[in-house]
């Protein structure tokens, strides 16, 4: 009987679509887990949801999509916000903690070409064709790899962004967004090219792919009840990311692309691929380690040890430049 008084488990999350779904996704499965429980889902606008045409690197700012939901969380109206991990910062608020991971989708991005148009891949894309994007990771990587290609700014949700380049008087030709994204929300089929460093070339946003499940620092029983979410191999491979990024000190506006891989046939071994690129595509440097990781500790160490290689190489010249040329806040 005890259970029938128990409190609703709050869930937070933005309020597009495709926040919704995820946070969906994520409440149905604790409700299998836990069928005694109920659980409720609160949406709202978030800064980076209320601005739509201003460019994500001139925000200046790492914590466009969850500062008001951390607050609605530290104050005991939320008890799990559902983020998209490649928005949450690598260094959240001593009131906060990353409790799970999920199982990791698709981490690429992906190229969806206007409809109507007959390019099938970036490669085919015409001289001067628009790109429409709001990352500089992106924009910075494939202006390295296709310099023939010019870039214009593109916000808003999936269906916006998608809205905006079908218009047929309009100036994009195509756009490049998260493949899982797309394909959480039934857009699978609008997926012209998968971009990898196996395919299009570009490696992807720290967390790309993965949800990450926000809790209040030191309340056990969330966590708890968010334990069987955890998968263990994202997990890891998510955390070698974020590391890098935080040692790095980037963020969303910073472009800093990676890969992450369980090598085949090396139980435990992952591979890491990552880049920072200036942004006019002009200066890169890349590495690709492998290292055995079993133990968060050990996707600690390794994020450290990819980030200072990358920095033995030049990286921080590039990401020095980037910050230094960056507008102030207004």
């Amino acid at each position: 009987m005890a259970t029938t008084t128990q409190k609703p488990i709050r869930i937070g999350t933005r309020r597009s679509n495709l926040a919704v779904v995820q946070a969906e996704g994520v409440r149905d499965n604790l409700q299998k887990l836990f069928p005694t429980r109920s659980f409720e889902i609160e949406t709202l606008h978030t800064l980076g949801d209320k601005d739509k045409s201003t460019a994500l690197y001139n925000f200046n700012a790492k914590s466009l999509w969850t500062t008001e939901l951390e607050e609605k969380l530290t104050s005991g109206e939320l008890d799990v916000i559902v983020h998209c991990l490649k928005d949450m910062p690598t260094t959240l608020p001593t009131t906060c903690t990353l409790a799970a991971i999920p199982a990791r989708d698709d981490p690429r991005d992906a190229l969806i070409v206007k409809s109507g148009l007959p390019y099938t891949s970036l490669s085919t894309l015409p001289t001067g064709a628009v790109v429409g994007t709001s990352s500089v990771r992106r924009s910075a990587q494939l202006r390295r790899l296709y310099p023939h290609l010019q870039f214009a700014n593109l916000r808003g949700n999936v269906e916006t962004r998608l809205a905006k380049v079908d218009k047929p008087e309009g100036e994009y030709t195509c756009m490049v967004m998260s493949a899982a994204g797309l394909e959480r929300i039934g857009l699978k089929p609008r997926i012209t090219q998968y971009l990898g460093s196996k395919d299009g070339g570009i490696l992807h946003a720290v967390g790309q792919g993965a949800l990450g499940l926000e809790i209040r620092a030191g309340d056990e029983e969330i966590e708890k009840l968010l334990d069987g979410l955890v998968d263990r191999g994202s997990t890891l491979a998510c955390l070698v990311e974020r590391e890098l990024m935080r040692t790095l000190e980037g963020g969303c506006s910073v472009p800093i692309g990676v890969e992450t891989e369980w090598v085949a046939g090396k139980e435990g071994v992952l591979r890491v691929r990552a880049i920072v690129v200036s942004l006019d595509g002009t200066q890169a440097v890349e590495e690709e380690v492998e290292a055995p990781v079993g133990s968060e500790e050990e996707s600690v160490k390794f994020g450290r040890d990819v980030a200072a290689r990358l920095v033995k190489g030049g990286a921080d010249k590039i990401l020095n430049e980037i910050v230094a040329t960056r507008p102030p806040k207004e």
